[in-house]
């Protein structure tokens, strides 16, 4: 038998997905034929490369050895098409994006931005996810995604490239009758005495919250945790806290909340557009690239 690229396709979806199931959606093949096409494999290499005794598929030693050799050969293989396609003046492929859930059209008109990218480029499909943007970067660091829309902590990811679309400082919403509404500003050791509401670990303002916790040995006490930015402006409204958010929310807000200006340290909520500080992009990936440089943005901040 000659080993094949859809083997090695499926062999890395497996190991990726941790289940046949998930890897056969991902590839559009029926499980049987997943199934099928990596015991081929297994028997071209002489080793089996996966452990399914367990609930999830698990690499084996040689499985796990054999593993970036074969990404490295679908990357490979990828961007000779890439070349004959550019030498032939086509665009075409997948791309893969994700953002985050509480990107708004104010901060990124991202509908948009695909439009106009698939209107000069039809021949590439376009996938997007949402996920947060600790799950984003984990996607993007392998090679999962081509680009993605995330929320940054103080601490910026040094292995991947940024473009930073908005910065913006974070309050603590409160409502007008809560203790800190008659305060020109709280420092973070203050705020944390108070029951806050923020969004969950993994996205970047809880990043930033968490962080500036940790540099300051401090303990916050989050009573309440939703998604959506909008949502902690709601309960913070109906008293059940005060809410971290960017001070846009409170902007929009302002006969419901009481925006107090987060001190010692500053605080800062930013979106950014993200991708994988590497030369193994596909030419659709690197056209996608080079227009999100062009979208209007704002200084990083380390």
């Amino acid at each position: 038998m000659v080993m094949e690229l859809r083997h090695l396709q499926y062999f890395v979806a497996v190991a990726e997905e941790g289940t046949f199931t998930r890897a056969a959606a991902r590839v559009h093949v029926a499980q049987p034929g997943v199934s099928a096409q990596i015991r081929q494999l297994e028997r071209e290499l002489g080793h089996q490369l996966l452990d399914r005794s367990g609930r999830s598929v698990r690499l084996t030693e040689a499985g796990a050895a054999v593993l970036p050799h074969a990404r490295a050969a679908l990357s490979a293989a990828a961007r000779m098409r890439d070349v004959a396609d550019e030498l032939a003046g086509l665009l075409r492929g997948h791309l893969t994006i994700g953002t985050v859930t509480s990107i708004n059209s104010d901060q990124l008109d991202l509908p948009t931005f695909l439009a106009e990218f698939h209107r000069d480029h039809p021949e590439v499909e376009i996938t997007l996810t949402t996920d947060n943007s600790e799950q984003l970067i984990s996607l993007l660091r392998v090679g999962r995604l081509d680009l993605a829309v995330l929320g940054l902590g103080r601490a910026l990811p040094r292995d991947l490239d940024l473009h930073v679309i908005t910065s913006e400082p974070l309050v603590a919403a409160v409502a007008a009758d809560h203790p800190l509404a008659r305060r020109a500003a709280v420092t973070l050791a203050a705020l944390v005495r108070y029951p806050l509401i923020s969004l969950p670990r993994g996205t970047g303002l809880r990043g930033s919250l968490d962080d500036a916790c940790a540099g300051f040995a401090l303990t916050p006490d989050i009573r309440f945790e939703a998604a959506d930015p909008r949502v902690l402006a709601d309960l913070a409204a109906r008293g059940f806290g005060a809410a971290v958010v960017p001070r846009s929310i409170t902007d929009a807000r302002q006969e419901q909340l009481v925006a107090v200006p987060i001190t010692r340290p500053a605080l800062h909520g930013r979106i950014a557009l993200a991708w994988h500080a590497t030369d193994a992009t596909s030419a659709a990936a690197r056209e996608l690239i080079r227009r999100a440089k062009t979208i209007p943005g704002v200084p990083s901040r380390t």
